[in-house]
């Protein structure tokens, strides 16, 4: 039976403790963070600066692997969609390869770029706004811009069979991929919701629901293609229905995490009037982020079709690779969201020092796991392409291009990571300026003009490799040079265009500001 504790800082002066007394203080009620007494005992307590950064280090460790197993396990819900689907004929693996590759470049990119602006907003106004509900007012806005957005692509891919056409695909393609993405359409949004409410549960350093909900509807996904591809005869068609349930139940379960588990403190109800206020802050900073991230993205799609012109046995080394790239990125990928979700939180917080140490930190342990990453793929090029193919040709082929691939793994950890501290910071931009710059000024040109002279496949890499390190290095100077104090003030001007602050409400009636993790 539960007995009444009495803290010691609230006994009356010259009372004695009892054995019903606290030792330590109890945390303030204001407190929204699991680790509020690790943060206010690490504002009392000097510690070494090694010590501090050795725990930003551990602290970016475990907050970032369940974001990685999250994205790793939403990729895996399309990749079983399409290994279900190729059991109908090779026309089927095609026409949904090209469809899903397609969604990715198109309305993925504003689930996964386009919440990069939550990641800004979200996460200082946690730590920043004097009223707990501002975070639920823009997850709202975040779902009413965002799904603005998303019937600008539901609409190309409604009418996508000329847009196919027109890119030269196969009449088959532009038929099936039209009618594919059709019936995409309805899943789509629920891909769009679910990322989020990832977002504005890991504003609020709620990071493991996203893995719990895909290890549910992951193998109900698989299921749900088997059951409408081969059971009910939907065929193809059946494979964009069942990955849309998925997601729409991805979405649903993690609402319900946060309505019965955790994360409905900041939620303060449906208000309309003030979601659709202020979206244009809020806009901008998302289609910067869809910016941010599809530059990257579009540019490993442009040396996918550079690849298919270098003949058949180049487009499989190149499908062989970018099918283990697509994996291996979910790691830069999951630590750039834990880094900008930490920036943010601790710019919020009005701790510009510690800001600073988490971004330096993020790019520190971005650059231990691409190294590890790298040892990896060195050891296994000989082999690898021999888990996709037994074409001695393409065996071959990938394990002369492995080592770049694996080259590059250091520099595409520095991209993810910094690329995350510069989303914390609410500056989108400057990462989109420097990967248009690396990649359409300098790497694709010489990289193309590279496969074309010699160098085949190996050559477009190079250039791939040659664009990671220019952004990654540029982004870690662009980090390094920033001046925390303006940033903090930044992020406070940012929540006041959008509404929020202390202004909204009394600080004694909403609870005042919630203390960050500190690293210990």
């Amino acid at each position: 039976m539960a007995r009444d504790v009495t803290d010691v800082a609230a006994l009356p002066s010259g009372q004695p403790p009892s054995e019903r007394t606290r030792l330590l203080a109890k945390p303030s009620v204001h407190s929204f963070s699991t680790e509020a007494a690790v943060a206010a005992h690490s504002e009392t307590v000097a510690l070494p600066e090694y010590r501090l950064w050795i725990s930003e280090i551990w602290l970016l460790t475990r907050t970032s692997i369940p974001v990685i197993l999250a994205y790793t396990l939403q990729n895996s819900l399309q990749t079983v969609s399409v290994l279900i689907v190729g059991r109908l004929s090779p026309e089927s693996l095609a026409t949904a390869a090209f469809s899903y590759m397609f969604a990715m470049a198109t309305a993925w990119l504003i689930a996964l770029g386009g919440t990069t602006a939550l990641d800004t907003l979200a996460s200082s106004s946690f730590t920043g706004s004097s009223n707990k509900h501002d975070l639920g007012i823009l997850l709202q806005r975040g779902l009413v811009v965002l799904s603005a957005f998303y019937a600008v692509v539901a609409v190309i891919w409604a009418f996508s069979e000329p847009i196919f056409r027109a890119l030269g695909q196969e009449e088959y393609i532009c038929v099936q991929s039209a009618m594919f993405l059709r019936c995409l359409i309805p899943g789509g949004l629920g891909y769009v919701w679910f990322e989020s409410m990832k977002k504005y549960l890991q504003a609020q350093e709620i990071y493991r629901p996203g893995t719990y909900v895909l290890l549910i509807t992951s193998p109900l996904n698989a299921l749900l293609n088997w059951l409408f591809i081969h059971k009910l005869g939907l065929g193809l068609y059946g494979a964009p229905i069942a990955t849309g349930i998925s997601y729409w139940c991805s979405f649903l379960l993690l609402v319900a995490y946060a309505v019965f588990v955790r994360g409905h403190e900041c939620w303060g109800g449906f208000a309309p009037r003030r979601a659709v206020s202020h979206v244009g802050p809020f806009a901008r900073l998302a289609l910067l982020g869809v910016i941010h991230v599809g530059t990257e993205w579009w540019a490993f799609e442009i040396v996918a079709l550079a690849a298919g012109r270098l003949g058949t046995v180049a487009l499989a080394a190149q499908s062989v690779i970018m099918t283990a790239d697509q994996i291996i990125n979910t790691i830069p990928f999951g630590l750039g969201v834990a880094a900008s979700s930490r920036v943010g939180n601790l710019l919020g917080a009005h701790k510009p020092r510690d800001a600073a140490r988490a971004a330096h930190c993020a790019a520190i342990l971005s650059t231990i796991a691409g190294a590890l990453t790298l040892a990896v793929l060195m050891s296994v090029k000989d082999v690898f392409g021999k888990i996709f193919n037994d074409d001695e040709r393409v065996i071959r082929l990938v394990a002369d291009v492995m080592p770049f691939v694996a080259l590059f793994q250091i520099a595409d950890g520095l991209n993810g990571s910094c690329g995350g501290a510069l989303r914390g910071m609410g500056r989108q931009w400057v990462g989109a300026v420097v990967n248009l710059v690396s990649y359409y000024c300098g790497a694709l040109p010489g990289g193309i003009f590279l496969a074309f002279h010699g160098w085949g496949l190996a050559g477009l890499w190079v250039g791939q490799c040659v664009a990671l390190y220019m952004v990654g290095l540029l982004e870690w100077v662009i980090v390094g040079m920033s001046n925390w104090e303006k940033e903090v003030d930044r992020a406070m001007g940012r929540l006041e265009a959008g509404g929020m602050g202390s202004h909204n409400l009394p600080i004694d009636d909403v609870g005042g500001h919630r203390p960050v993790n500190e690293p210990v």
